[in-house]
């Protein structure tokens, strides 16, 4: 099974460093999965005015208010076929908030061959689809930018309702280490939310068991 990431970028995904090709190339063959862990240097949020609304992303995984400096974080990328037979990468996000509080964030990217275009679901049971645009950056980071958005259902979702996210990952030759930064806006409102810092990688092998914890609950067949 070629990876969802593989599969959208067709020869731009060579242009990657190669240790981003390993990381978004995690597809059961080679890799099961590939683990994250690390620091976020810095957790922030929009205005107050935005709060309410990343408190109600916590009932389904998405967004949080907690904002702060070195919170501890991992990311698990798990490769699986879904039950629709679609290639289906996992992007659960944990942020240690507080000593005694996590905060997760869960995705998972799924490539829709009869539209060219890897989908972002978002959340627990899969309400909110994105469909992102994927590419390079020029010097072997990787950009990803978020385009349309869907409810479950297919209802198109208002794009001065909804948050264009973009996400930049690179690897740092000196340091080791991949770096993540990820911003959160809305066309009206402005920031929304957003985070950066740096993680290492360790790589689940081919047929280790995907962890329940990190599927949906309920799965979007669109």
């Amino acid at each position: 099974m070629t990876s969802a990431f593989q599969q959208a970028m067709r020869d731009d995904f060579d242009h990657l460093h190669p240790r981003l090709q390993r990381r978004f190339g995690v597809d059961g063959v080679r890799d099961q999965g590939c683990i994250g862990t690390g620091v976020m240097d810095r957790v922030w949020r929009g205005p107050a005015f935005t709060v309410p609304f990343l408190h109600l992303g916590t009932l389904r995984h998405i967004l949080f208010p907690e904002t702060g400096s070195a919170i501890p974080f991992t990311i698990e990328n798990y490769a699986y076929p879904d039950t629709y037979g679609r290639p289906t990468l996992t992007f659960v996000r944990t942020f240690q908030v507080r000593p005694h509080r996590r905060r997760r964030f869960d995705a998972t990217m799924v490539y829709d061959s009869s539209r060219d275009v890897v989908v972002d679901y978002l959340g627990t049971t899969q309400h909110l689809a994105v469909d992102l645009d994927v590419s390079t950056d020029g010097a072997g980071g990787l950009r990803i930018r978020s385009t349309t958005q869907t409810f479950r259902g297919g209802v198109r979702c208002p794009r001065t309702l909804t948050g264009d996210a973009e996400v930049h990952e690179t690897w740092d030759q000196r340091a080791e280490c991949f770096r993540i930064r990820v911003t959160v806006t809305n066309r009206r409102f402005g920031p929304l939310f957003g985070y950066h810092g740096t993680f290492t990688a360790a790589y689940a092998p081919a047929g280790t068991p995907v962890p329940a914890a990190v599927r949906p609950l309920r799965e979007n067949p669109a």
